[in-house]
């Protein structure tokens, strides 16, 4: 089982989840492409990395399922897979090449000090700060027109709750390509503004 990036469930309304997401750490690559062929493009160089194509500056725990390997400083560590993967980048329904950011989530535990440092230079390693986030969930493809529909979708919801979109959302796919189209699980990830008063019954989750 891949481990999954938590979150803190903070109220189910009608058409999406509003979830607290902690701090975390991801790899991450540009590529330009369209939106449907930038997973690929990006997933070799993001698998590479955590398989071992790295130089670790320091001994990484092994707690499982955090970190695999010897642990020996200076020797590439494999990182256990994270789910979702997550592509940010022009809003879907444009059908043309653009630059979009690939990334994959890091362990829980792994912090951008003390994450391996990538062979490839192109691969980044950066530290995601916590948000209030709204998420809308779908199975299928997870291609263009259903994340076009779901993003149009998600926003309109958010306008009838109230609540503020806050930068661009993110487009989180969870399962590999060889899982049947109907059983994959995606994901619209959208933050949203702070409310003056926090709402909803706090709770636990995993994506």
């Amino acid at each position: 089982m891949t481990e999954q990036q938590p979150f803190e469930l903070l109220q189910r309304y009608p058409h999406f989840e509003l979830r607290r997401y902690p701090a975390h750490v991801v790899a991450e690559i540009r590529v330009t492409a369209s939106f449907d062929r930038a997973g690929n493009a990006a997933f070799r160089h993001l698998f590479n990395y955590i398989s071992g194509k790295n130089t670790a500056s320091q001994k990484l725990a092994m707690t499982a399922p955090v970190i695999q390997g010897t642990g020996s400083q200076g020797t590439p560590q494999k990182v256990a897979m994270t789910a979702p993967v997550l592509q940010s980048g022009p809003l879907p329904g444009k059908d043309e090449p653009a630059d979009f950011v690939v990334a994959f989530v890091l362990p829980a535990g792994l912090t951008a000090q003390t994450a391996p440092v990538p062979a490839n230079p192109d691969v980044k390693i950066r530290a995601v700060p916590g948000s209030l986030a709204a998420a809308v969930r779908f199975s299928g493809s997870g291609s263009e027109a259903a994340f076009e529909r779901h993003t149009d979708g998600l926003q309109a919801a958010l306008a009838l709750a109230g609540l503020t979109a806050v930068g661009p959302p993110r487009f989180a796919r969870f399962d590999p390509p060889f899982k049947p189209w109907f059983l994959r699980h995606n994901e619209v990830v959208q933050d949203v503004q702070e409310p003056a008063t926090a709402t909803g019954t706090p709770g636990a989750g995993v994506g």
